[in-house]
């Protein structure tokens, strides 16, 4: 059950646990009894990106919850940290999302916030899971619904809020890619009405073309477009606007790691303390060396955004991210906002008055991955891989690093070597993966 409340919103028709509308509707009763038990009369807010499927559960959960007597507001297409925003600034007892992120219009997810625009607590997760199989009982008063109009206006100011007062993109000429997904109206918005020329792509969904040859999966449109306008620089964010990358004016690519070191600059240059940043065992060994340098500490953390947010509340930190681009500034957002990260890079630019390019000033150690697909499902390959990855780690020593890990969604084995020298690198990914697959 665990699945359907997964840390980026990707579960569903991913995988084995298909969402019917059923479930739907199910879920949304559950989530309804079990909110009713710890307050007053309980609201939500449903938000969605622009998948087709979206139509068909929005309406289920909002059957389910109406039935359990909860008050419904609808927002419609909107990014998922809006609906986290939205959640905590309207004082509403949840906000859910219907959103596959990253991935193509046939699969589908369900994801949940608590009132406070923060992840739903393990106790309610494991409550709402109790009551899934239950017999539906109409409530005393069924909830009422009611479409949020100004929902995207109110995200808009928010995010323009959290530019930096003083600065503005005047004189800026932005390309946006958004993917074909929920955030096609409210980023160029925000954008424009900070001062930028803004030229979007890939912002007219039709309920099939999300994330289909665009976003921040598939740079290529961006960059295309970056050098085709002459443009300052590109923006590409995900199909449901939790992650970014950035393009410069050349058509040079900045994942995640390259944006939290950007912000970091930024937030030095304002003198803001910052103790140190938390990453995941996936972020760059070059980004490691140069924060050391910096006297700045890296936690590393497991894939997942669920996890890099745990660490910063643990130390009371305020950024942290992935190289996939999910980045969260604590200190302007409860959750991982693509538009607002990028606002952050934007101020970046302002304010330390140097390009991309010019303000990432290290180096990245050399990554290969490889997904090892496992026809068998067979769990011995951690065994008979022992050695291999043990001769490995000594041969690459202090100047390379591996990681060896299992997809959570799908019957891979994640491998990456890292290293200064490429073909090291990848001689010992390939060694690797060939033992890994048996």
């Amino acid at each position: 059950m665990r699945k359907y409340f997964g840390t980026d919103g990707i579960r569903g028709l991913v995988g084995n646990f298909p969402i019917t509308p059923d479930f739907a509707l199910r879920l949304g009763y559950a989530a309804g009894v079990v909110l009713g038990k710890h307050g007053d009369r309980p609201s939500v807010i449903i938000g969605k990106d622009t998948r087709l499927s979206g139509y068909l559960f929005e309406s289920s959960l909002e059957a389910g919850l109406s039935y359990a007597g909860v008050d419904v507001y609808m927002a419609g297409p909107i990014p998922t940290p809006a609906i986290a925003y939205l959640a905590n600034t309207l004082t509403l007892s949840a906000g859910i999302v219907i959103s596959a992120s990253h991935n193509p219009y046939m699969d589908n997810g369900i994801k949940f916030f608590s009132g406070k625009g923060t992840k739903l607590p393990d106790d309610i997760e494991l409550e709402i899971e109790a009551v899934l199989d239950q017999k539906m009982v109409k409530a005393e008063n069924l909830g009422k619904v009611v479409r949020l109009e100004d929902a995207q206006g109110r995200y808009i100011e928010f995010c323009k809020n959290t530019f930096n007062r003083g600065l503005n993109l005047k004189g800026m000429t932005i390309v946006l890619d958004c993917a074909n997904g929920a955030t096609y109206k409210v980023a160029p918005s925000v954008f424009r009405e900070l001062g930028a020329s803004v030229i979007p792509i890939a912002c007219e969904p039709d309920g099939l073309n999300i994330n289909r040859a665009c976003g921040s999966t598939h740079p290529n449109s961006v960059i295309a477009a970056v050098l085709k306008h002459k443009a300052d620089l590109g923006i590409a964010l995900d199909g449901d606007g939790d992650r970014v990358l950035f393009v410069d004016k050349s058509g040079n690519q900045y994942d995640g790691d390259k944006i939290l070191y950007i912000i970091l600059r930024s937030y030095l240059a304002q003198n803001k303390e910052i103790p140190g940043i938390v990453g995941t065992v996936m972020t760059n060994l070059g980004l490691e060396h140069k924060l050391a340098q910096m006297n700045i500490e890296l936690i590393r953390t497991k894939v997942g955004d669920r996890y890099i947010l745990e660490e910063l509340e643990r130390r009371s930190w305020s950024l942290g991210g992935e190289a996939s681009g999910h980045i969260l500034c604590l200190d302007s957002h409860t959750t991982g906002d693509g538009i607002i990260s990028a606002l952050q890079v934007l101020a970046a630019v302002k304010i330390l008055g140097l390009s991309l390019d010019k303000i990432i000033d290290y180096v990245d150690y050399q990554q290969v991955m490889i997904n090892v697909k496992l026809e068998d499902g067979s769990p011995n390959w951690q065994q008979r891989s022992e050695s291999i990855i043990k001769e490995a780690q000594a041969a690459l020593g202090a100047d390379g690093r591996l990681v060896v890990r299992a997809s959570g969604t799908e019957p891979l084995v994640r491998v990456m070597v890292e290293a200064k020298d490429e073909a090291m690198a990848d001689s010992w990914a390939h060694k690797i993966a060939t033992v890994v697959k048996g």
